[in-house]
Protein backbone atom coordinates (compact mmCIF):
# COMPACT_ATOMS: atom_id res chain seq x y z
CA UNK A 1 0.00 0.00 0.00
CA UNK A 2 1.50 3.40 -1.24
CA UNK A 3 0.04 6.87 0.06
CA UNK A 4 -1.31 7.57 -3.79
CA UNK A 5 -3.51 4.15 -3.88
CA UNK A 6 -4.72 4.53 -0.41
CA UNK A 7 -8.27 4.80 -0.52
CA UNK A 8 -10.84 6.74 1.52
CA UNK A 9 -11.85 4.63 4.71
CA UNK A 10 -15.41 3.29 4.24
CA UNK A 11 -14.46 2.30 0.36
CA UNK A 12 -11.23 0.48 1.52
CA UNK A 13 -12.29 -1.43 4.44
CA UNK A 14 -16.10 -1.90 3.08
CA UNK A 15 -14.48 -3.52 -0.24
CA UNK A 16 -13.15 -6.67 1.97
CA UNK A 17 -14.67 -9.83 1.89
CA UNK A 18 -15.33 -10.65 5.59
CA UNK A 19 -13.21 -13.65 5.26
CA UNK A 20 -10.16 -11.92 3.73
CA UNK A 21 -9.91 -9.54 7.09
CA UNK A 22 -10.09 -12.82 9.21
CA UNK A 23 -7.28 -13.76 7.00
CA UNK A 24 -5.14 -10.32 7.70
CA UNK A 25 -5.92 -10.44 11.53
CA UNK A 26 -4.71 -13.96 11.44
CA UNK A 27 -1.18 -12.96 9.40
CA UNK A 28 -0.61 -10.47 12.24
CA UNK A 29 -0.81 -13.02 15.33
CA UNK A 30 2.94 -14.50 15.21
CA UNK A 31 4.23 -10.71 14.96
CA UNK A 32 1.29 -9.81 18.11
CA UNK A 33 3.21 -12.87 20.49
CA UNK A 34 5.94 -11.99 19.24
CA UNK A 35 6.09 -8.61 20.93
CA UNK A 36 3.86 -8.87 23.71
CA UNK A 37 4.94 -6.79 26.61
CA UNK A 38 7.94 -5.49 24.48
CA UNK A 39 8.39 -1.80 24.72
CA UNK A 40 7.92 0.36 21.45
CA UNK A 41 9.39 4.13 21.13
CA UNK A 42 7.85 5.95 18.47
CA UNK A 43 9.40 9.23 17.64
CA UNK A 44 6.52 11.45 16.01
CA UNK A 45 6.73 14.12 13.72
CA UNK A 46 6.67 15.00 9.81
CA UNK A 47 3.38 15.54 7.95
CA UNK A 48 2.16 12.71 9.92
CA UNK A 49 1.75 15.30 12.50
CA UNK A 50 0.18 17.73 10.30
CA UNK A 51 -2.20 16.13 8.19
CA UNK A 52 -5.62 15.39 10.41
CA UNK A 53 -6.23 11.77 8.12
CA UNK A 54 -2.78 10.57 9.47
CA UNK A 55 -3.15 12.35 12.63
CA UNK A 56 -6.05 9.99 13.22
CA UNK A 57 -4.62 6.99 11.65
CA UNK A 58 -1.33 7.62 13.87
CA UNK A 59 -3.42 7.51 16.97
CA UNK A 60 -5.75 4.52 16.19
CA UNK A 61 -2.15 2.65 15.68
CA UNK A 62 -0.83 3.67 18.88
CA UNK A 63 -4.17 2.39 20.32
CA UNK A 64 -4.22 -1.12 18.65
CA UNK A 65 -0.85 -1.53 20.01
CA UNK A 66 -1.15 -1.01 22.97
CA UNK A 67 -4.38 -3.19 23.21
CA UNK A 68 -2.88 -6.18 21.63
CA UNK A 69 -0.34 -5.78 24.49
CA UNK A 70 2.71 -3.75 23.06
CA UNK A 71 3.73 -0.57 25.21
CA UNK A 72 4.24 1.81 23.08
CA UNK A 73 6.26 5.28 24.64
CA UNK A 74 5.52 8.49 21.91
CA UNK A 75 8.50 11.35 21.40
CA UNK A 76 7.01 14.07 19.69
CA UNK A 77 8.93 16.69 17.25
CA UNK A 78 7.42 19.75 16.73
CA UNK A 79 9.78 22.04 13.69
CA UNK A 80 6.91 23.54 11.86
CA UNK A 81 5.07 24.67 14.73
CA UNK A 82 8.02 26.37 16.03
CA UNK A 83 8.33 28.12 13.28
CA UNK A 84 4.98 29.26 12.71
CA UNK A 85 5.08 30.29 16.37
CA UNK A 86 8.19 32.12 15.86
CA UNK A 87 6.99 33.76 12.89
CA UNK A 88 4.22 35.19 14.61
CA UNK A 89 7.16 37.39 16.91
CA UNK A 90 8.43 38.01 13.74
CA UNK A 91 11.52 35.83 14.73
CA UNK A 92 13.33 33.48 12.29
CA UNK A 93 14.37 30.02 12.90
CA UNK A 94 18.14 29.65 11.91
CA UNK A 95 19.90 26.04 11.98
CA UNK A 96 23.15 25.01 12.13
CA UNK A 97 24.40 21.53 10.99
CA UNK A 98 20.04 20.31 11.55
CA UNK A 99 20.28 21.95 15.40
CA UNK A 100 17.66 25.04 15.65
CA UNK A 101 19.69 28.11 17.33
CA UNK A 102 17.91 28.46 20.82
CA UNK A 103 18.11 31.97 22.49
CA UNK A 104 16.19 32.65 25.78
CA UNK A 105 13.44 34.01 23.46
CA UNK A 106 12.95 30.89 21.28
CA UNK A 107 13.19 28.75 24.30
CA UNK A 108 10.24 30.15 25.67
CA UNK A 109 8.42 29.46 22.48
CA UNK A 110 9.85 25.97 22.06
CA UNK A 111 8.26 25.25 25.58
CA UNK A 112 4.96 26.30 25.26
CA UNK A 113 4.44 25.05 22.03
CA UNK A 114 5.74 21.75 22.73
CA UNK A 115 4.75 21.20 25.95
CA UNK A 116 1.47 23.19 25.59
CA UNK A 117 -0.16 22.61 21.97
CA UNK A 118 1.70 19.98 20.29
CA UNK A 119 1.50 17.26 23.30
CA UNK A 120 -1.75 18.40 24.08
CA UNK A 121 -2.83 17.40 20.52
CA UNK A 122 -1.21 14.44 20.80
CA UNK A 123 -3.08 13.17 24.04
CA UNK A 124 -6.28 14.01 22.90
CA UNK A 125 -6.11 12.27 19.66
CA UNK A 126 -5.25 8.94 21.12
CA UNK A 127 -7.61 9.59 24.23
CA UNK A 128 -10.21 10.04 21.29
CA UNK A 129 -9.25 6.80 19.56
CA UNK A 130 -9.85 5.10 22.92
CA UNK A 131 -6.70 5.00 24.34
CA UNK A 132 -5.76 6.55 27.82
CA UNK A 133 -2.58 9.19 26.77
CA UNK A 134 -0.52 11.35 29.65
CA UNK A 135 1.75 14.24 28.74
CA UNK A 136 5.64 14.49 30.01
CA UNK A 137 8.05 16.61 29.70
CA UNK A 138 11.77 16.08 30.52
CA UNK A 139 10.79 17.62 34.14
CA UNK A 140 8.33 15.64 34.82
CA UNK A 141 9.77 12.95 37.48
CA UNK A 142 13.22 14.33 36.68
CA UNK A 143 13.40 12.14 33.81
CA UNK A 144 15.55 14.24 31.37
CA UNK A 145 18.72 15.79 32.32
CA UNK A 146 20.78 17.94 30.02
CA UNK A 147 23.46 20.26 29.78
CA UNK A 148 24.28 22.51 27.41
CA UNK A 149 25.13 21.08 23.68
CA UNK A 150 28.62 21.81 22.43
CA UNK A 151 28.18 21.26 18.89
CA UNK A 152 31.79 20.77 16.76
CA UNK A 153 32.08 22.31 13.77
CA UNK A 154 32.11 18.81 10.95
CA UNK A 155 34.35 20.52 8.75
CA UNK A 156 36.86 21.87 11.21
CA UNK A 157 36.85 20.07 14.94
CA UNK A 158 38.50 22.55 16.61
CA UNK A 159 35.92 25.24 15.69
CA UNK A 160 32.48 25.23 17.94
CA UNK A 161 29.09 26.34 17.40
CA UNK A 162 26.93 28.41 19.85
CA UNK A 163 23.31 27.07 19.52
CA UNK A 164 21.88 28.70 22.77
CA UNK A 165 19.59 26.77 24.71
CA UNK A 166 20.60 23.41 22.81
CA UNK A 167 21.01 20.33 25.29
CA UNK A 168 22.74 17.06 25.39
CA UNK A 169 21.37 14.68 27.09
CA UNK A 170 22.97 14.02 30.53
CA UNK A 171 20.95 11.04 31.88
CA UNK A 172 17.39 10.04 31.91
CA UNK A 173 15.41 8.47 34.53
CA UNK A 174 12.37 5.92 33.30
CA UNK A 175 11.02 5.63 35.95
CA UNK A 176 7.49 8.20 35.24
CA UNK A 177 7.56 6.03 32.15
CA UNK A 178 7.57 2.68 33.84
CA UNK A 179 4.91 3.44 36.46
CA UNK A 180 2.79 4.99 33.77
CA UNK A 181 3.37 1.71 31.16
CA UNK A 182 2.35 -0.98 33.94
CA UNK A 183 -1.30 1.14 34.48
CA UNK A 184 -2.03 0.69 31.28
CA UNK A 185 -1.21 4.69 30.05
CA UNK A 186 0.98 5.53 26.90
CA UNK A 187 3.13 8.32 27.53
CA UNK A 188 3.75 11.38 25.26
CA UNK A 189 6.86 13.31 25.91
CA UNK A 190 7.87 16.34 24.69
CA UNK A 191 11.63 16.58 24.34
CA UNK A 192 12.87 18.77 26.93
CA UNK A 193 15.53 18.77 29.39
CA UNK A 194 16.30 20.28 32.52
CA UNK A 195 19.74 21.35 33.43
CA UNK A 196 21.69 21.69 37.18
CA UNK A 197 20.34 25.38 37.45
CA UNK A 198 16.83 24.25 36.69
CA UNK A 199 17.54 25.91 32.94
CA UNK A 200 15.39 24.10 29.96
CA UNK A 201 16.72 22.45 27.62
CA UNK A 202 15.70 22.35 23.49
CA UNK A 203 16.65 18.35 22.40
CA UNK A 204 16.40 16.92 19.21
CA UNK A 205 13.89 14.89 19.55
CA UNK A 206 14.81 11.69 17.63
CA UNK A 207 17.81 11.89 19.79
CA UNK A 208 15.60 11.62 23.10
CA UNK A 209 13.49 9.21 21.31
CA UNK A 210 16.94 6.92 20.51
CA UNK A 211 18.22 7.35 24.22
CA UNK A 212 14.64 6.35 25.67
CA UNK A 213 14.52 3.63 23.64
CA UNK A 214 18.24 2.55 25.54
CA UNK A 215 17.09 3.25 28.77
CA UNK A 216 13.55 1.37 28.01
CA UNK A 217 15.37 -1.65 26.13
CA UNK A 218 13.03 -1.10 23.75
CA UNK A 219 12.55 -4.27 21.11
CA UNK A 220 11.93 -1.46 18.74
CA UNK A 221 12.71 2.33 17.68
CA UNK A 222 10.14 3.53 14.75
CA UNK A 223 10.99 6.97 13.75
CA UNK A 224 8.33 8.06 11.56
CA UNK A 225 9.21 11.14 9.29
CA UNK A 226 8.99 12.77 5.42
CA UNK A 227 10.30 11.01 3.64
CA UNK A 228 10.77 6.65 2.75
CA UNK A 229 13.42 6.38 4.28
CA UNK A 230 17.33 6.57 3.66
CA UNK A 231 17.68 7.11 0.04
CA UNK A 232 21.25 6.54 -2.32
CA UNK A 233 22.07 9.15 -4.56
CA UNK A 234 19.61 7.69 -7.23
CA UNK A 235 16.99 8.46 -4.81
CA UNK A 236 16.06 4.61 -4.26
CA UNK A 237 15.31 3.40 -1.05
CA UNK A 238 17.86 1.67 1.15
CA UNK A 239 16.28 -0.94 3.51
CA UNK A 240 18.80 -2.60 5.48
CA UNK A 241 21.58 -0.83 6.48
CA UNK A 242 24.71 -1.57 8.95
CA UNK A 243 26.51 0.73 10.75
CA UNK A 244 29.45 0.64 8.41
CA UNK A 245 27.60 1.28 5.17
CA UNK A 246 25.98 4.56 7.47
CA UNK A 247 29.30 5.63 7.88
CA UNK A 248 30.29 5.47 4.22
CA UNK A 249 27.02 7.51 3.16
CA UNK A 250 28.20 9.76 5.75
CA UNK A 251 31.51 10.15 4.67
CA UNK A 252 30.03 10.78 0.90
CA UNK A 253 27.60 13.20 1.50
CA UNK A 254 24.50 11.02 1.06
CA UNK A 255 23.21 11.53 4.40
CA UNK A 256 23.30 15.21 5.64
CA UNK A 257 21.90 18.34 7.09
CA UNK A 258 18.75 17.12 9.47
CA UNK A 259 19.13 13.50 8.53
CA UNK A 260 22.71 13.69 10.54
CA UNK A 261 20.93 13.47 14.12
CA UNK A 262 18.38 10.99 13.23
CA UNK A 263 20.69 8.73 11.74
CA UNK A 264 23.03 9.33 15.01
CA UNK A 265 20.36 8.59 17.48
CA UNK A 266 19.69 5.44 15.54
CA UNK A 267 22.70 3.65 14.92
CA UNK A 268 23.82 4.52 18.96
CA UNK A 269 20.28 2.32 19.54
CA UNK A 270 20.83 -0.15 17.60
CA UNK A 271 24.48 -0.31 18.76
CA UNK A 272 23.13 -0.35 22.58
CA UNK A 273 20.85 -3.51 22.40
CA UNK A 274 17.47 -1.80 20.78
CA UNK A 275 16.93 -4.79 18.01
CA UNK A 276 15.61 -3.11 15.48
CA UNK A 277 15.58 0.87 14.50
CA UNK A 278 12.89 1.89 11.67
CA UNK A 279 12.63 5.39 9.39
CA UNK A 280 9.40 5.05 8.69
CA UNK A 281 7.70 7.44 6.21
CA UNK A 282 4.78 8.62 8.11
CA UNK A 283 3.27 10.13 5.07
CA UNK A 284 2.08 6.35 4.30
CA UNK A 285 -1.35 5.80 6.33
CA UNK A 286 -1.13 3.36 8.64
CA UNK A 287 2.32 2.90 7.97
CA UNK A 288 3.48 2.15 11.73
CA UNK A 289 1.30 -0.70 11.95
CA UNK A 290 2.19 -2.23 8.27
CA UNK A 291 5.77 -1.94 9.93
CA UNK A 292 5.30 -3.78 13.16
CA UNK A 293 2.76 -6.13 12.39
CA UNK A 294 3.41 -7.35 8.71
CA UNK A 295 5.97 -8.92 6.43
CA UNK A 296 6.57 -5.47 4.29
CA UNK A 297 9.33 -3.02 4.48
CA UNK A 298 7.77 0.64 4.62
CA UNK A 299 11.17 2.37 5.37
CA UNK A 300 14.67 2.04 6.13
CA UNK A 301 15.84 -0.54 9.21
CA UNK A 302 19.03 0.52 10.79
CA UNK A 303 21.12 -2.68 12.55
CA UNK A 304 24.64 -2.38 14.46
CA UNK A 305 26.06 -5.11 12.42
Amino acid sequence: MTASTHLPQSDSVASIAPRDKAEILAQALPYIRKFHGKTIVIKYGGNAMTDPELQADFAEDVVLLKLVGLNPVVVHGGGPQIDAALNKIGKKGQFIQGMRVTDEETMEVVEWVLAGEVQQDIVGLINAAGGKAVGLTGRDGGMIRARKLKLVDLEDPSKEHDVGQVGEIESIDPSVVKALQDDQFIPVISPIGFGEHNESYNINADLVASKLAEILKAEKLMLLTNIKGVLDKQGNLLTDLTARRIDELIADGTISGGMLPKIAGALDAAKSGVNAVHIVDGRVPHAMLLEILTESAYGTMIRSH
